[in-house]
């Protein structure tokens, strides 16, 4: 199961977010295991989401991942601009379907206050 963390401080402003493991959604097959779709979508989401954020709107981010794991962590250094709130409004929609389509016990999108 994913496990997507996105913090947020008591005044509802974007701190960071982390995500831990691999889905588990991929379906074993007669000759051999499909390519995990549920997990491949997230990956996409959240590692366009951490380029989008860093390149196209300039903020600075504290990166942490270890691929065979399934574990990245993307902390924002400053306040968010309101083109980047979007942006990550964008992905935990995104995610929050996902979770919604394929299961919980595959995708878990959870907010934290820190």
């Amino acid at each position: 199961m994913t496990t997507i963390i996105i913090r947020k401080d008591h005044e509802g402003i974007y701190r960071g977010f982390y995500c831990m493991g691999h889905a588990g959604y991929a379906k074993k097959r007669l000759f051999g295991t499909e390519p995990d779709i549920l997990c491949a979508a997230i990956s996409v989401l959240v590692q366009s989401t951490i380029g989008s954020l860093s390149q196209l709107a300039g903020e600075e981010l504290k990166l942490t991942q270890n691929e065979e794991t399934g574990f990245i962590k993307c902390d924002f250094q400053d306040v968010l601009q309101d083109k980047s709130v979007f942006l990550m409004d964008s992905m935990v929609f995104s995610l929050q379907n996902l979770s919604r389509q394929y299961g919980e016990q595959y995708l878990q999108v959870k907010i934290e206050e820190v």
